[in-house]
């Protein structure tokens, strides 16, 4: 579990594809013990797991189910990745409850400047446009957001300059991937009224 306030970003150093099997290592100031081996980390949203690291390269493993359902399907050396570890009792919540679970990608139609901050246009299948509420929390790349407004093809948010300093959010252009898990708690009030 994860709160999508991230901190750290990291940058994919290797990409090894062979037969089924795809692993990265990513490049990043973030600060692993032996102790954290086997465990959750939220890779741009994904939860993957520790499998080595070695001073600032830390070692994931990508499932299929992985690799078709997130953008790492066109991951690529030197890409950046938003990085958080999973949360500790008695930590504070700031974001959302952010599983690492991703639901789908969507394409970024539109960026425009506001002052400091960006607004950013996503388009999203219709089959998904049941989750988003406005006001709603969303996960992108595992930041938590709100969304700001609803669109006919999609949603709208707001980054903050904060925000926009900490992840790759910065660096995001129209028609770019982004990976997408919606709020929890709305699937399963969804789940349940079905």
């Amino acid at each position: 579990m994860f709160n999508g306030i991230i901190k750290n970003t990291g940058k994919i150093y290797k990409v090894f594809k062979k037969n089924n099997n795809c692993s990265i290592e990513i490049l990043s100031k973030m600060k692993f013990s032996k102790n954290e081996i086997g465990t959750s980390i939220s890779c741009s949203g994904a939860c993957l797991t520790l499998e080595k690291y070695n001073k600032n390269l830390a070692k994931f493993y990508l499932s299929q189910e992985t690799l078709s359902t997130t953008n790492f399907k066109s991951i690529k050396k030197n890409d950046i990745i938003n990085l958080e570890k999973s949360l500790k009792f008695k930590e504070n919540i700031s974001g959302h409850f952010v599983q690492g679970h991703v639901d789908t990608t969507s394409d970024v139609k539109k960026i425009k400047i506001i002052g400091r901050s960006l607004l950013i246009n996503f388009k999203l299948l219709k089959k998904y446009r049941k989750y988003i509420v406005p006001k709603g929390s969303i996960a992108i790349n595992g930041v938590s957001l709100t969304i700001t407004k609803i669109l006919k093809e999609g949603f709208q948010i707001s980054i903050v300059p904060h925000t926009l300093r900490f992840t790759n959010l910065i660096y995001l252009k129209e028609k770019d991937i982004v990976n997408v898990e919606f709020d929890v708690l709305g699937k399963y009030i969804k789940n349940f009224i079905k």
